[in-house]
């Protein structure tokens, strides 16, 4: 009888480099021995991983985060202090998390291998005046584009400055990057190289402030009614250029999202319900569907999409993502993978922590909650972010 942990380590190797998924890469580790030993611990080459649904921790001082993996329908426990309570995740991309503190500090995080990059911090973006922390309670002075000024405090700037964070490569080995973040109150774009000591921030891109991608070298940023605003950075003084759409009428948020070669338009709509009991109304926001389009490039103009064919989207605070659903189980092809992005009032316990993420149907248009549905979820609002071991 053959014995298998006695397999050449040029096979095992060649085995391993075979693997797509990074859990099947770690089981194959955990076989014997001989076979840890002939392949490394981090894999060198993975293709783009199903996402996981990073969950808040069920209390505020647990440091341990619930994260749901979709192909195994269960959940993975990671310890994370770094991105405890008292922090906000402001996006995730290839991998990795925005975290936003009160410091005013702002890292990346990946939390499978916890490793850590810093990026400039809260008081280097360009319309930030000032920062003081003897000035409690309005320690950053802040201009509008108009010139006015005012003030906010530092959990002000944690909680609802930067909207989404879009990476242009992962950070992974002291690789070069850019990080593009989306500015809530002003709808600015702004980015950082690696080595950068401030934010710079898109003059000719305001308002384009809907989603962002990266791709083939560019940012692609949206507007509220489907137009362009390609942002090349990669030279001493960034250019952006516009390509105008005929207006996208209707729908409440729009996301962009790379497929393969095209490039896509993916319109949510919202429905507002009030839920109203003794003390006071709440207002709770559901979404009704969505509208895939694509780029005609010629045109330029956005064709709608009637399929997705095995493809399945992964939409909200994180980097839109298009997968294959072949490639991993317990993924659907022509569906969405949504979560809340939107509205934190959602998550408020006074009204039961009502949530918004599911999975929309594109055929038939219907909506069927995620397998992890009976997690009891609380603010923060769930997360997409492919795991990267890396």
């Amino acid at each position: 009888m053959a014995d298998w942990s006695q397999l050449h380590p040029e096979l095992l190797d060649f085995i391993a480099k075979k693997l797509q998924i990074y859990t099947d890469y770690v089981r194959f580790r955990a076989v014997c021995h001989n076979w840890r030993a002939s392949v490394p611990i981090t894999p060198h080459r993975l293709p783009t991983q199903l996402p996981w649904l990073m969950l808040p921790q069920s209390q505020p001082h647990h440091t341990h985060r619930p994260f749901f993996n979709l192909s195994l329908n269960k959940f993975h426990f990671l310890h994370l202090p770094e991105a405890s309570h008292r922090r906000r995740r402001r996006g995730s991309s290839h991998g990795w998390l925005l975290i936003v503190d009160e410091a005013p500090e702002i890292f990346l995080l990946n939390p499978l291998t916890r490793s850590k990059v810093h990026l400039p911090p809260l008081c280097t973006f360009p319309n930030v005046v000032r920062f003081n922390f003897a000035d409690v309670g309005r320690e950053y002075v802040l201009r509008t584009a108009s010139g006015d000024v005012f003030t906010q405090s530092l959990k002000e700037m944690r909680d609802s400055f930067i909207k989404k964070t879009i990476l242009s490569s992962s950070p992974s080995n002291g690789s070069d990057f850019v990080a593009l973040v989306i500015l809530n109150q002003t709808g600015d774009l702004a980015f950082c190289r690696k080595s950068d000591d401030s934010w710079t921030c898109l003059e000719d891109a305001q308002s384009y402030s809907e989603d962002v991608i990266y791709r083939r070298g560019l940012f692609y940023a949206v507007n509220k009614f489907g137009s362009i605003a390609v942002c090349d950075v990669s030279g001493s003084s960034p250019r952006v250029s516009i390509i105008e759409m005929p207006e996208q009428f209707g729908g409440d948020l729009q996301y962009l999202a790379e497929s393969g070669e095209e490039l896509l338009l993916v319109t949510r709509y919202l429905d507002l319900t009030y839920d109203v009991d003794l003390d006071q109304t709440n207002m709770i926001y559901r979404t009704t569907r969505f509208q895939v389009c694509r780029l005609d490039w010629k045109s330029p103009n956005w064709e709608v999409v009637r399929s997705l064919d095995d493809r399945a989207l992964f939409l909200g605070g994180n980097l839109s993502l298009s997968l294959s659903s072949v490639d991993f189980p317990g993924c659907k092809g022509n569906c969405i993978y949504y979560t809340d992005d939107y509205s934190e009032d959602n998550y408020d316990d006074s009204h039961g922590g009502e949530q918004d993420l599911g999975i929309f149907n594109l055929e038939d248009g219907s909506i069927e909650p995620l397998p992890c549905s009976n997690f009891r979820v609380r603010w923060p609002p769930p997360l997409w972010i492919t795991p990267n071991p890396c």
